[in-house]
C-alpha cells in the first residue's frame, strides 16, 4: 500500500475552480516535454491521482484542450490557471487519471519529488538537487508507455 498525505485541497489562482484530492500521494514528478514546457513556462510539477481520486468543483468555469492523441489539458476560463494534464485514451497507462500541479495545492507540504520523465528533453540550465535518487525516463521510453501510437506525439 503506497503512503498517502490523505485528502488535500486545491483550486486556480482566482478560486472558480476548486477540487478535493482524495488519499493524495506523498509523492511527485516532472515532466520535461515541449508541451508541459510551453503549457506551464517550465517543467510541469505534478501529483498523480486515479480519476475517481478528484473530486470538481466549478466545472462550468473549466477549458480543455485535446493535447495529443492521448490527453487533454485543462485550465479555468475566468485566470488562466492550468488545472490538469489527464489521459483520455482508454487501455494506456494512466488512463481517466489526473496529473494535478502542485502549485494548486492549499497545503504543498509534506511532498516528495521521486520522478521525471522526457529527461533528455530537459533544459540544460534546470537541474534539481538529488537527481540519481529519483526514476527517469527518456522520451523514448516515455511514449513507450504511455503513448499507444505516434499521433500527438512532440
Amino acid at each position: 500500500m503506497s503512503v498517502t498525505l490523505g485528502d488535500r485541497t486545491a483550486g486556480c489562482l482566482c478560486g472558480a475552480v476548486r477540487m478535493t484530492l482524495r488519499d493524495m500521494p506523498r509523492s511527485y514528478g516532472a515532466c520535461h516535454c515541449e508541451m508541459c514546457r510551453r503549457w506551464t513556462g517550465a517543467a510541469f510539477l505534478a501529483v498523480s491521482l486515479p480519476g475517481d481520486s478528484v473530486r470538481i468543483e466549478g466545472a462550468e468555469r473549466i477549458g480543455r484542450i485535446q493535447s495529443s492523441g492521448w490527453a487533454e489539458r485543462a485550465w479555468c476560463t475566468r485566470c488562466g490557471s492550468g488545472l490538469w494534464y489527464r489521459v483520455t485514451l482508454d487501455g494506456v497507462s494512466g488512463a481517466g487519471g489526473y496529473e494535478i500541479p502542485i502549485g494548486l495545492l492549499d497545503d504543498p507540504n509534506g511532498l516528495s519529488f521521486d520522478r521525471e520523465i522526457y529527461v533528455d528533453c530537459r533544459p540544460d540550465s534546470l537541474a534539481f538537487e538529488g537527481m540519481a535518487q529519483r526514476e527517469t525516463l527518456t522520451r523514448a521510453e516515455t511514449l513507450a508507455i504511455y503513448a499507444p501510437t505516434e499521433e500527438g506525439q512532440q
